[in-house]
């Protein structure tokens, strides 16, 4: 099958969480052989994007040195800051003269538009949500959240009695929505708490698996319940609990 840079997009998401991963793991080789992967789909690109004159490797170097000179002008340039807060200012500045924006398409919206378009849905409402309380779109306090987010799992419970799967969506959506500012009220972080979560499941099911006999594909969840699946005594109530 040829490759497009299309059909390569799920392949660098792969490599990114795979290099995310092993950075969380401490574990120096993996990192070195990850950041490899995830390096490969950039020469992918490139050589895709070449071949028909598009861009090179070298290109794409030249391109991020340029930028990282442009938008430090403090470390490369003339220009003194006195604070962080001023290093940011400028930062987003740049990046707006860079996007051609002008007064008339530099809105507040705008810029939360481009984080729905260009992060993981997760992290994009993490953003979305700073950026909106930074300007004072915000409950007055935690159990303001609390009620918004009872209001909205009932509203979902209602929507389920129907039959508009929009309308469902909807309402999951402002679940999900609600729940990332929870996460930002008790400073969490959703991402790592649901990919926590994952491999908590991963775990309990590898656990259940070491007492069955078969594959847990033959077993219904009746069986799964039961005091014990096989001869081998069954594994703790915290694991059980999860079926």
């Amino acid at each position: 099958m040829e490759q497009t840079p299309e059909t390569l997009v799920p392949y660098i998401i792969e490599e990114a969480y795979e290099v995310v991963d092993a950075i969380r793991s401490g574990d120096q080789n993996a990192i070195a052989d990850e950041l490899g992967d995830l390096l490969l789909q950039v020469i992918l690109q490139a050589q895709i994007a070449g071949e028909s004159n598009q861009f090179s490797l070298e290109e794409i170097a030249n391109n991020i040195t340029e930028k990282l000179i442009r938008r430090h002008p403090h470390v490369f340039g003339a220009v003194e800051v006195n604070s962080v807060e001023e290093v940011r200012q400028n930062w987003e500045e740049i990046k707006s003269n860079e996007r051609g924006e002008t007064p008339e398409t530099k809105t507040f919206s705008s810029k939360l538009s481009r984080y729905a378009r260009q992060l993981p849905p997760l992290i994009a409402g993490m953003k979305i949500s700073q950026k909106a309380a930074s300007i004072g779109f915000e409950w007055d306090n935690i159990e303001g959240v609390w009620d918004k987010f009872e209001e909205e799992v009932a509203e979902f419970k209602e929507a389920i009695q129907g039959s508009d799967k929009e309308h469902q969506q909807a309402e999951l959506g402002d679940i999900l929505f609600v729940l990332i500012n929870l996460a930002r009220w008790y400073n969490l972080d959703p991402h790592i708490g649901l990919q926590e979560t994952n491999h908590r499941f991963i775990k309990r099911l590898s656990k259940v698996e070491e007492y069955c006999d078969r594959p847990l594909s033959e077993y219904s969840l009746e069986e799964f319940r039961r005091p014990l699946v096989t001869s081998k005594s069954y594994p703790s109530p915290e694991i059980k609990s999860n079926f």
